[in-house]
């Protein structure tokens, strides 16, 4: 019921609904950005920060009598492993993987205190571009297919008096939506950015471990049973050593070791495995869709094929004609409906319209 709880919490955000009548301003990959990833770091937030879920995120062992004052004290500051005895045989060698005299090279660890931070942070910067570019589309595309979409038009006399409404404004602000189109490529590079961007910032907030993360969990599956060494307990160990100094009787200092189960770690490992592979998803369709933009840009014949073959626009004259007098935000233009794109239900009914520089 908990876990049902949170996820009614983030459903809301991904705003699963028809889009029969509504004017679509980006693509699914961008979509993919601020509707998916955002509601899924905001998800994993929530998760994490039930701690109701898995019982107390750590539970150290000591000799102090109080239990709470270690506990708290190893969250509050750091634990660490040892990284020499991550593969060493459990049972006989070490207690746990990682653990054994202080001694040699050791891995802190601190990072659990910040994770439903880092999560919530992460779910605010993807959503970013797609805020910036509300706020720069301003409900452009909106205003001028009012009545034009889907179950709104009602009659084809009330069809063709607001397509002509929409020819007559396409005509007077021919070649003035330079700065709309160069608003949404630009956002389309923040999110390509944005994704790559956290993939390394995830890494430096893991210690340089998340870059190659994926890559040895699968490795992992596949090694032999007694030669392996887990990665996923390397990065989020699941008992790790803490030390406690206090003063003694006499007032001398006395060094106390605490071994400390994470068990939230049970959790942070799955949620960032999946982030791995869903990070890489979205930036290679994220880096097919810049360059899908820039062959737009920088290739009117791009332009061509896609009226011709895409739209199925006109004749090859009449699509020649329009590359010649038209500019890149025209095919910027989305779905007035589910079948038709707005320029081709335009210019098919007009094509011999004139513009004024003609």
């Amino acid at each position: 019921m908990a876990v049902f709880g949170l996820v009614s919490a983030v459903a809301g955000f991904v705003k699963v609904r028809y889009l029969i009548d509504k004017a679509i301003i980006d693509n699914m990959v961008f979509r993919m950005h601020y509707r998916i990833t955002s509601a899924i770091l905001f998800l994993c937030c929530l998760i994490v920060s039930a701690n109701n879920l898995i019982g107390d995120p750590i539970n150290c062992l000591s000799e102090l009598p109080s239990g709470h004052v270690i506990n708290t004290y190893c969250w509050i500051t750091y634990t660490f492993t040892l990284p020499q005895n991550i593969a060493k045989p459990v049972g006989t060698h070490v207690a746990h993987p990682g653990l054994g005299g202080d001694y040699g090279e050791k891995r802190y660890h601190s990072y659990y205190q910040w994770v439903p931070f880092m999560l919530f942070f992460q779910g605010v910067l993807f959503y970013m571009p797609h805020w910036m570019w509300k706020q720069w589309e301003e409900g452009k595309i909106r205003m001028i297919s009012e009545g034009m979409r889907g179950a709104m038009i009602e009659t084809k006399t009330d069809r063709q008096a607001k397509t002509e409404r929409l020819v007559q404004y396409l005509v007077e602000t021919l070649h003035l939506h330079n700065s709309y189109a160069a608003g949404y490529f630009f956002c389309e590079v923040l999110n390509f950015v944005n994704t790559v961007g956290n993939i390394f910032f995830v890494d430096t907030f893991l210690g340089g471990a998340f870059l190659t993360y994926g890559t040895d969990v699968l490795r992992f599956s596949g090694m032999n049973q007694e030669q392996r060494s887990d990665p996923m307990i390397e990065v989020f160990p699941r008992v790790t050593k803490c030390t406690f100094h206090k003063f003694g009787a006499s007032g001398t200092i006395q060094k106390l070791d605490a071994l400390c189960v994470l068990a939230l770690n049970i959790l942070n490992e799955k949620i960032y495995i999946f982030l791995w592979f869903w990070f890489i998803i979205l930036a290679v369709f994220s880096g097919l869709a810049v360059l899908y933009s820039m062959a737009i840009v920088l290739m009117p014949s791009t332009r061509e094929t896609i009226l011709k073959k895409r739209f199925k626009f006109g004749t090859p004259s009449s699509v020649n004609v329009l590359i010649r007098k038209t500019q890149v935000d025209i095919c910027l233009s989305r779905n007035f409906n589910r079948k038709e794109n707005a320029f081709f239900f335009i210019f098919k009914r007009h094509p011999r319209r004139k513009t004024s520089s003609e």
